[in-house]
């Protein structure tokens, strides 16, 4: 007669057995942190893995942009040849003037180099977006830390002023304030006028109008973290407020902070563009992705090439980042749903 419960041998069977796996008795038990079980799931994600290699691809251009300049002469993104371009002004032969000496053709109206502009253009669009992450990061960890710890009356002003920020529109002020706000930045940081004000007066205002989202997400993370055993074991102690702050509540917010940041730089890099499209921030000659983007607009039709070079690498600088932004969300939170 059949074992209906699996009886083996007068007793029950082994659940090694009924379930295919097996178990060698005496083995080493190997315990893995929490870091390396959530490099072990971001290792095993192969689209987050090609959005890193992207990432340190483009990082590596904004670097090298400056040396192939200065050091070694490889591109001149100012360097002007009438001789590339046709009575018309346009770039002269085949898909926007490529050659071998002009990888990428020729900007049309100028004829400089268009590798040689979207290269070094990289370099300001990613050190524009950088320090606006930067400011904002500071401002949203600093305050959403105070928030959520403090609580009470310095919560509630905190919120209030997160919920001020978030009713301005961000874009009308930008434009509306532009030049008084390059003429304080100029007074009171003492900064040439020109390209470097503009770059200075661009990354205050991006940070200063983008820290709510990480300030609203460190809050909520802080309050259930001042609960735990450590914070209450640091104030038994005597520890001071920016101790307990900073010392013992920030660097349990690492995972966050990490997926904020990489979401949050390209959006500043689309943020950049926009601005460049509306002449607010860094104006030609000098290049930054989003202005030659403003030039190429007039030439789509005429000059195609032009126009999808900064096209295509804005848009995969912005894929690059958001993806690996969501697999590192998605490894430092294995509860959540991909």
């Amino acid at each position: 007669m059949s074992n209906p419960i699996g009886l083996q041998d007068g007793g029950l069977a082994d659940p090694a057995s009924t379930s295919g796996a097996s178990e060698e008795p005496g083995g080493p038990v190997i315990s893995k942190s929490p870091t390396q079980l959530a490099m072990g799931r971001l290792l095993k994600d192969k689209l987050t893995m090609i959005s890193a290699a992207f990432v340190v691809f483009f990082v590596l251009l904004a670097l090298t942009a400056p040396l192939a300049y200065h050091v070694f002469g490889w591109i001149d993104p100012l360097k002007s040849d009438q001789d590339l371009l046709n009575d018309f002004s346009l770039p002269a032969g085949k898909w926007g003037g490529i050659s071998s000496d002009h990888w990428l053709g020729v900007e049309p109206g100028a004829g400089r180099d268009t590798l040689a502009r979207v290269w070094y253009g990289t370099t300001f669009s990613l050190l524009i977006a950088l320090s606006a992450t930067i400011v904002a990061m500071v401002l949203g960890v600093v305050l959403g830390i105070v928030s959520g710890a403090a609580g009470g009356w310095v919560d509630a002003i905190i919120g209030r002023i997160i919920d001020l920020t978030l009713a301005f529109p961000q874009t009308l002020m930008l434009l509306a304030l532009a030049s008084t706000g390059m003429i304080m930045v100029r007074n009171y940081l003492h900064t040439p006028a020109g390209n470097v004000t503009a770059a200075v007066y661009v990354v205050i205002v991006l940070g200063a109008f983008g820290w709510t989202s990480i300030a609203r997400i460190v809050r909520g993370q802080v309050l259930s973290m001042r609960e735990f055993e450590f914070v209450h074991a640091a104030q038994m102690m005597g520890a001071s407020k920016v101790r307990i702050y900073f010392r013992e509540i920030l660097p349990n917010l690492w995972a966050p902070i990490l997926v904020t940041f990489t979401l949050m730089m390209p959006a500043f890099v689309s943020a950049e563009a926009a601005l460049a499209y509306l002449n607010v921030g860094i104006g030609a000659p000098t290049p930054t992705l989003g202005n030659v983007l403003s030039d190429s607009i007039s030439f789509a039709d005429t000059a195609p090439v032009y126009f999808f070079v900064p096209a295509c690498m804005i848009a995969a600088i912005v894929i690059s980042f958001n993806l690996l932004g969501d697999g590192l969300r998605d490894a430092l939170d294995p509860k959540g749903n991909r």
